[in-house]
């Protein structure tokens, strides 16, 4: 399975790195013994304590760091990060916001499990692969299913009319992500099975170009690949997430650790993605500007697809967290994952949801 390969090359990596440490670790020995030669010194005294001092005080700052996901879509997070407002939240706490990237969700859940992402903002099927690896995730808030915003494309000129039409094709999609659940659902509904079609696991970038190229047949993808792609006359949906065939819920999720060490951070997160939310939704105008380089589109363009988006957090309830179980059992019992998975191992108790969600959210619930 493709998450599996994301696991394992990250710790192929950690191991070439091993001879870089090794060599750090002998230069700083030495740099150390030299400083201790100085430090004998009476007029290199004052100088040390200053040194002593400046090095103490970097490494507290560089110690409080949040890494959540850079999103390139309309959403809060989005929002958040060319606002600045969730950097100026967090200064007082001493922390400071890193924005990184990611081309999907699975390979988020990979960084997050490997300490080199703090906070994902990931559909309901990377979470289920996640826990089925072992991993202590943890399920911070649900977001709105934004159905409409993924969809199934197929070339323009393409014969395929239907998702009939697609038996014995090549159908494009990332591993474990909402592409793969959404094709499951599709194929099931119009009477078909995954084994009915050629399944092309492929990263969002790498099925751009070969979808570009005429080598797939059909690709599950969201937004802004679906514009971009109709925009520039290369292809056409055949079906989208909407109309019932999205069930689910997008989650914001952390590690354990991290949760249990940030509370008060996470907090101020998730009160600020919900006052997010809110703007985004109420001011389409101004989001498209905000926007139109990170999502490269225009602005018409992102003002058109602002009814593709929910723009709303919701609370933690019965009915998501039955949901997600639900389809933790689809995979597994179409043998992509190695286990039977307990969803409620990733999610906190109402007690605990309570001390971290906003107030104007526990009052729907």
């Amino acid at each position: 399975m493709e998450y599996f390969k994301y696991k394992f090359a990250y710790s192929i990596r950690r191991r070439m790195t091993r001879r870089h440490a090794l060599l750090a670790f002998g230069y700083s020995l030495i740099l150390s013994t030299t400083l201790f030669s100085c430090s004998n010194s009476p007029d290199n005294s004052q100088q040390q304590a200053t040194l002593s001092a400046s090095n103490v005080t970097t490494s507290n700052a560089a110690d409080k760091v949040i890494k959540i996901v850079r999103s390139k879509q309309l959403t809060a997070l989005a929002v958040l990060e060319q606002k600045g407002i969730l950097r100026e939240r967090l200064k007082p706490l001493g922390y400071r916001v890193e924005w990184p990237e990611f081309a999907a969700g699975p390979q988020q859940l990979e960084a997050l499990n490997a300490g080199a992402l703090d906070i994902a903002s990931t559909a309901e099927s990377p979470p289920i692969f996640s826990q089925a690896a072992g991993a202590p995730l943890v399920y911070l808030a649900a977001n709105s299913s934004d159905g409409r915003a993924v969809s199934l494309l197929v070339p323009k000129n393409s014969p395929i009319q239907s998702v009939k039409d697609l038996k014995g094709k090549k159908v494009a999609f990332q591993k474990a992500s909402i592409g793969h659940y959404l094709i499951v659902r599709a194929l099931e509904k119009a009477g078909l099975k995954l084994s009915d079609i050629e399944s092309v696991g492929l990263a969002p970038p790498d099925a751009n170009v070969a979808f570009s190229q005429g080598k797939i047949d059909a690709w599950f993808i969201w937004e802004p690949f679906v514009t971009r792609n109709v925009q520039n006359n290369s292809g056409r949906v055949l079906v989208d997430g909407g109309n019932g065939l999205r069930d689910t819920n997008n989650f914001i999720s952390t590690n354990r650790k991290f949760y249990e060490e940030n509370r008060e951070v996470i907090k101020v997160f998730l009160d600020e993605v919900q006052k997010a939310q809110t703007w985004a939704k109420n001011n389409p105008k101004e989001l498209a500007q905000l926007l139109a380089e990170t999502t490269q589109l225009d602005p018409p363009t992102l003002e058109v697809m602002h009814d593709k988006y929910d723009f709303t957090l919701v609370p933690i309830t019965e009915v998501i967290i039955n949901k997600q179980q639900e389809v933790a059992e689809k995979w597994y019992n179409l043998g992509l994952i190695p286990k039977k998975v307990n969803v409620r191992d990733g999610f906190l108790t109402p007690e605990q949801y309570a001390e971290i969600t906003p107030k104007e959210l526990l009052a729907k619930n």
